[in-house]
């Protein structure tokens, strides 16, 4: 009887110590969980330049407040400026475009070119349905028309509320990361610490093995956007669309977002066939696609460079992460298959070793 006492009050002890560091997490995890976004975000970003921050410290005269300072104002610009600007813009013009779409009422669309019925599987179709549009009243066109120009510039007014959220979220990964900069030795430190004391030196190698993921992912979309950028601004510039410098950066930033070239390059298309040159649409087009498909290549090259993981493995860390996460999932999909990748490699090989020995 007094021998299960104290084994009956130790699982006691062990169960409501469980209990209570679950409670501990759970109640940590909601308090942070408006800020686990910009959390994650900024540890992305801290990581990805951390030996960018170590170079500038150097040529600071050591200094790592001055490093944190210049950090964070690129930061600042390259994140908090174009939100700001494109805020404003689309509040700011919002009574110009009403105007605009006021002005469709008086719009007319010309009969179709004749190469257009040339263009080969849907030229037809396309000519047809082009001719049946050109067809219509003014007060036809404009009655299917202007219903959905209107919900489109109520739909990018409302997002004001939404993209300012976003601001106060991106304000918000600067802020941790400027912190993150400060003491990256000491959280570095902590992470291998809870890392070796969670799996010893292997749990130290896989938290060495996800920073460098981390890195290589970052790596891989920046010069990806950089290539996709070039080519699709080098069909811009020879096929002759005006605004071509502006359209540039525009497809630079869409490409650092993940949206791809497609959403600047596909219109540019669509007015040089509009204005009657098939010859130049035809070249733009070509780039486009270039553009528009390199980076399924490109960038899983570029990460394994990093992060030794076979090709497809990379491929797959990357596609899938983005279509289960979003854009966060292009690092979180190759630094969770990094990680298991090697746990099962280090356990498959040790227990090869063991039955060798044996």
């Amino acid at each position: 009887m007094n021998s299960k006492g104290p084994i009956t009050q130790d699982v006691t002890r062990i169960t409501l110590a469980v209990l209570f560091i679950g409670i501990l997490i759970a109640a940590s995890f909601w308090i942070l969980r408006p800020f686990l976004t910009a959390i994650v975000w900024a540890t992305i970003i801290v990581i990805a330049t951390w030996p960018l921050l170590l170079k500038l410290q150097g040529r600071l005269w050591g200094k790592r407040g001055l490093a944190v300072t210049v950090m964070t104002g690129v930061l600042l610009m390259l994140i908090i400026v174009p939100l700001m600007l494109a805020v404003t813009a689309i509040v700011g013009k919002a009574d110009d475009i009403s105007a605009r779409i006021n002005s469709l009422a008086g719009f007319t669309i010309p009969a179709p070119p004749d190469w257009v019925g040339r263009i080969p599987l849907a030229g037809k179709k396309l000519a047809e349905k082009w001719q049946y549009v050109a067809g219509l009243s003014h007060e036809e066109l404009s009655a299917q028309i202007t219903p959905y120009a209107r919900t489109a510039i109520r739909w990018f007014i409302s997002q004001a509320g939404s993209v300012a959220a976003v601001l106060v979220q991106f304000l918000l990964t600067v802020i941790i990361a400027a912190i993150m900069y400060a003491g990256g030795e000491k959280a570095s430190a902590g992470v291998r610490g809870f890392a070796l004391r969670l799996a010893g030196s292997r749990g130290e190698e896989v938290s060495v093995l996800a920073a460098k993921a981390i890195r290589s992912v970052a790596l891989g979309i920046v010069v990806t956007a950089l290539i996709q950028t070039a080519i699709g601004g080098t069909g811009l510039v020879i096929s002759g669309v005006p605004g071509a410098p502006v359209l540039t950066a525009v497809i630079f930033m869409f490409c650092l977002a993940q949206l791809g070239p497609i959403l600047v390059l596909a219109p540019a298309v669509i007015w040089l066939y509009w204005k009657g040159d098939p010859l130049w649409g035809t070249v733009l087009l070509i780039f486009s696609i270039i553009a528009g498909t390199i980076d399924n290549f490109i960038r899983p090259i570029l990460i394994k460079k990093g992060a030794d993981l076979p090709l497809i493995m990379i491929f797959a860390g990357v596609i899938g992460g983005l279509i289960a996460f979003g854009i966060v999932g292009l690092f979180i999909g190759p630094v969770v298959l990094a990680v298991t990748y090697t746990l099962l490699k280090d356990w498959v090989s040790e227990s090869t070793k063991n039955e060798n020995t044996a």
